[in-house]
């Protein structure tokens, strides 16, 4: 779990079969190390509009895009460490400013109570963006992360997150990481994470694997799924 508030970096996505990964993950492992939090369930609580306007115009938007999430490291209770942040994207660099609550702290917030965080002035901008849009939880996402860095360079990430699934009802943090399964096959989300170029090495390997990087969004595709299905039964 990274306590740093303020995030730039570049990061790159991939989707990967489960043949894929077993490919890739048998060329990596003379490459990487476990990170020190190594084996995570990471919960998500998006926040949006009653029309769902932060998603569609990410959506809709290549250029600037973002996002307001309530984050937890595994299924935490009201005294336990989360993170409410807001995530942006401008030109493929990702911008990331959070603060440090408890879970009870979060809802005292929710309920109108002015609180004391972190980074008093992340939390100002992160409000003044809450109350300008009339935003609320709507969705909650939730995922298994296994994490390792370059063994030679510290900055070099490697996540891949699998069993991604999600809620719109049932939201709070604290009642468990249930939920609908995106993927009806073993799939994996490879994030790269880094402040520069990916490593000669690592680029050779996704070249010999015919890896290549893809766009995907976990709020935005599953939002766009239960379109399609709220479709079905119009």
């Amino acid at each position: 779990m990274n306590n740093i508030e303020i995030f730039k970096r570049i990061e790159q996505k991939y989707l990967l079969s489960e043949n894929e990964y077993n490919k890739l993950m048998n060329r990596l492992k003379d490459h990487i190390v476990k990170d020190k939090y190594f084996q995570s369930t990471i919960c998500n609580v998006y926040f949006d509009t009653d029309n769902y306007d932060l998603i569609v115009s990410s959506i809709e938007k290549d250029i600037f895009k973002e996002k307001v999430r309530l984050r937890s490291y595994n299924i935490p209770n009201l005294n336990d460490i989360v993170f409410l942040e807001i995530k942006s994207k401008l030109d493929g660099v990702v911008y990331k400013r959070r603060v440090t609550l408890t879970l009870d702290e979060f809802y005292n917030y929710l309920n109108g109570k002015k609180v004391s965080t972190s980074n008093n002035q992340i939390m100002n901008e992160i409000d003044y963006v809450v109350k300008k849009m009339h935003l609320a939880p709507k969705y909650f996402i939730a995922y298994d992360r296994t994490s390792y860095y370059d063994k030679n360079n510290k900055d070099f990430r490697i996540t891949f997150d699998e069993n991604i699934r999600s809620r719109q009802k049932n939201l709070n943090l604290e009642n468990g990481d249930f939920g609908k399964l995106y993927f009806k096959s073993k799939k994996y989300i490879m994030e790269l994470k880094n402040n520069g170029g990916l490593p000669l090495w690592f680029t050779h390997i996704l070249s010999d694997l015919k890896i290549y990087p893809t766009s995907f969004s976990k709020y935005a595709n599953i939002y766009k799924e239960n379109i399609k299905e709220d479709l079905l039964y119009v």
